[in-house]
């Protein structure tokens, strides 16, 4: 069974910056693309407007976002990939400090 988290994150507003953004993820790097999938997370898009981006995951049951917390802080790949990113992103006003991607709340579903 999968489930569907949805994230946030800004980008800084710098069309230089966004344009570089889009291009590392042209092709990420393959110890990323690793990373997720050792994570448990079997669907991954992300969609931009402006500078907010909005990524959807979905998930296995083998997934917890502690679990991936922990495997990334030992990954020094991922480490590199994580500060890099930094060098565009900024983190949501309400972001505790350190917080990048936060989960969002579903308000709605259509139902059949």
């Amino acid at each position: 069974m999968t489930k569907r988290y949805c994230l946030t994150l800004d980008l800084k507003d710098d069309p230089k910056l966004i344009a570089e953004y889009r291009r590392y993820h042209e092709k990420i790097w393959p110890e990323i693309t690793k990373s997720i999938r050792d994570a448990g997370i079997e669907d991954m898009e992300i969609y931009l407007l402006g500078t907010r981006m909005f990524m959807v995951i979905e998930v296995n049951e083998q997934f917890s976002f502690e679990r991936k917390a922990k495997a990334d802080l030992e990954n020094l790949k991922v480490q590199e990939w994580e500060e890099l990113m930094w060098k565009f992103q900024k983190p949501l006003p309400h972001a505790k400090p350190g917080e990048k991607w936060l989960r969002m709340e579903r308000i709605f579903k259509l139902e059949r």
